[in-house]
């Protein structure tokens, strides 16, 4: 019998155990906690081999609203059979990465292991190569967590924003754009972990 997946959000205030994690993983990735959206804990049972998945229920990240910087999954159990994750448009190192039919142990997911993933470049544009699948879960259950990191702060980001927060804050800042400013000078025009960056509307980044 397949499964349907069950998700539950774990919020920070709710549990000192998270809070914990979180700090970890911030000293980890050198990323701000406050970056962070809530850890999601998702567990998966048995699926239609034929199928790929991703971490994020089959919603692509990189077409979200807000820019996405960084993923870390952590495993809190082992799976059987399946349930590997598979960068699909990375430089491939060696022939298992070519489909979940190939692939070997190394990439089975194993309990207390973590993966961290960038899914920008320096320059702040989306890098393709984080793209991944997670393979289907062929015999046992998988439990995971997952942290999503974002360029911004996560209170200074509104999901359901108006635009009313997506302004330039120089006058000149739609003729940098034309030029190329944005691919150029990403920190400045774009922003960072702890700058807003100027020329955001022009940018095209909210």
């Amino acid at each position: 019998m397949l499964s349907t997946p069950v998700l539950f959000v774990l919020f920070i205030l709710e549990d000192e155990m998270v809070t914990r994690i979180r700090e970890r993983i911030s000293a980890w990735t050198f990323i701000p906690k406050g970056n962070g959206k809530p850890l999601q804990v998702m567990h998966y049972g048995l699926e239609k081999a034929e199928q790929n998945f991703d971490y994020y229920g089959n919603k692509s990240m990189l077409k979200l609203s807000e820019p996405l910087l960084a993923t870390v999954v952590l495993y809190l159990s082992n799976v059987s059979r399946g349930g590997e994750i598979l960068f699909r448009y990375s430089e491939p190192k060696n022939k298992i990465w070519s489909g979940c039919t190939k692939t070997n142990n190394i990439l089975r997911p194993i309990k207390g292991n973590a993966i961290l993933f960038f899914t920008r470049h320096l320059n702040a544009s989306p890098d393709t190569g984080s793209s991944h699948a997670r393979c289907p879960v062929l015999d046992g259950d998988m439990w995971y967590a997952v942290m999503s990191y974002f360029v911004r702060a996560i209170d200074e980001v509104s999901v359901e924003s108006d635009g009313s927060d997506c302004i330039d804050e120089d006058d000149n800042c739609f003729q940098w754009a034309a030029i190329g400013e944005c691919q150029r000078n990403p920190v400045y025009m774009i922003g960072s972990p702890d700058y807003y960056g100027t020329c955001r509307k022009s940018c095209n980044v909210c």
